[in-house]
């Protein structure tokens, strides 16, 4: 889970604001491709999806940071359809 959830540009008040969702799913893609410099297949691996399902993932996601970055939007992480590993206590 994300440390900080929520992203807004500086200056802007946050009823001004248009907010786009990036779903965990979406989150995790990035962070294991674009920070942790995972190839696709294993981040797939990683995920426990599909090569495709996770190229969807990266794809939705970095179209959202950009639409986010380049249009001064905010960006919420929230959301989708994922299970948290962790362990199991006795």
């Amino acid at each position: 889970m994300p440390e900080v959830d929520h992203f807004k540009p500086q200056g802007i008040p946050p009823s001004m604001v248009r907010t786009i969702k990036l779903s965990l799913e979406e989150f995790e893609a990035i962070r294991l491709v674009d920070l942790m410099d995972m190839d696709q297949q294993d981040a797939a691996v990683e995920m426990g999806v599909s090569r495709k399902t996770f190229w969807n993932d990266l794809k939705s996601a970095r179209k959202k940071v950009a639409t986010a970055l380049i249009g001064g939007h905010a960006i919420r992480i929230q959301g989708g359809s994922y299970v948290v590993r962790g362990e199991i206590e006795e």
